[in-house]
């Protein structure tokens, strides 16, 4: 059976769905996206992913032509469409085509459309044992360049960061922000254990280091908060993460998946640790059994 796709109002086969060449998502990534997962056909802070789309597009100025309701209801009917009750729904809000000029306001009308399909971003062992990562040379685009907190098309700094990661031997790489402090890795979210005022505590850069609101990371972040684990932003630097007592990426196609190892820096003891082993199994056991909201 062919998996259908929700373009612009219709569900039509996947080996039909078009985007026009001259659509400025394809000629510039001129438009937003959202990855969102559902988990036992229940799709997990959708609201919230909506909500954050809308915001985006607003940022840039670009009109989507539905309204959050509808794109809510557009979600489920793709999902419903492929029979997927566990898996992973991409949400892309191109501007539209225009011409082949810059000029965002030649494109008459934004183009949306919905992927709902199964997704592994990383391999079983590696959610078991932890995995490597390498820093990139590559920086994070500046904030007054791009702000993190729109999720845009535009991925190509997040791209060459990953290849950089792949040439290394490893899946994932941070990125540093220009001053030389940690932003966050190419897809995901970045967390350290370590003790902080004489406390075992989870730090996470702050948002102004040049970061995307995961909506994932919001999640681990209340979860550790109603474990009682400490929780604190504050800028890092490399010799912090190689100084962790553990580490952990957070994002919505990895979940939460640890870190055992940094530029050839084993972290802690080389295994997940305690507080990463108890936030992961206090997440399967939210994305299991919460309500759609």
């Amino acid at each position: 059976m062919s998996k259908k796709v929700w373009l612009d109002g219709n569900l039509v086969p996947a080996e039909q769905a078009a985007v026009s060449v001259f659509d400025h998502g394809v000629l510039y990534g001129d438009g937003v996206f959202e990855g969102i997962r559902i988990y036992n056909d229940r799709i997990l802070k959708c609201a919230t992913h909506v909500a954050r789309l809308f915001e985006s597009a607003h940022s840039i100025r670009l009109d989507i032509p539905y309204t959050q309701e509808q794109i809510t209801d557009a979600l489920k009917q793709t999902c419903k469409a492929n029979h997927l009750t566990n898996g992973y729904i991409r949400l892309v809000v191109t501007r539209g085509a225009g011409t082949l000029g810059l000029n965002p306001f030649t494109c008459q009308r934004a183009c949306v459309y919905i992927i709902a399909d199964s997704i592994k971003l990383y391999p079983q062992e590696m959610y078991d044992n932890g995995m490597a990562i390498i820093t990139s040379s590559v920086c994070r685009t500046h904030p007054a360049a791009l702000s993190p907190r729109v999720k845009s098309l535009n991925y190509l700094n997040n791209v060459l960061a990953k290849i950089e990661a792949i040439d290394a031997g490893v899946m994932e790489a941070v990125m540093l922000n220009t001053q030389g402090n940690v932003a966050e890795c190419t897809g995901d979210n970045i967390f350290i254990v370590r003790d902080w005022e004489g406390q075992t505590t989870l730090i996470t850069p702050p948002l102004h280091a040049g970061v995307l609101e995961g909506v994932t990371m919001n999640l681990v972040i209340e979860l550790a908060k109603r474990a009682g684990i400490p929780v604190v932003r504050m800028d890092l630097t490399k010799h912090d993460l190689y100084t962790a007592r553990e580490m952990f990426l957070t994002g919505t196609a990895a979940e939460v998946i640890a870190v055992t190892k940094v530029d050839g820096r084993v972290i802690g003891d080389g295994k997940p640790g305690t507080i990463t082993n108890q936030l992961l199994a206090a997440f399967r056991d939210l994305v299991a059994n919460a309500p759609e909201d």
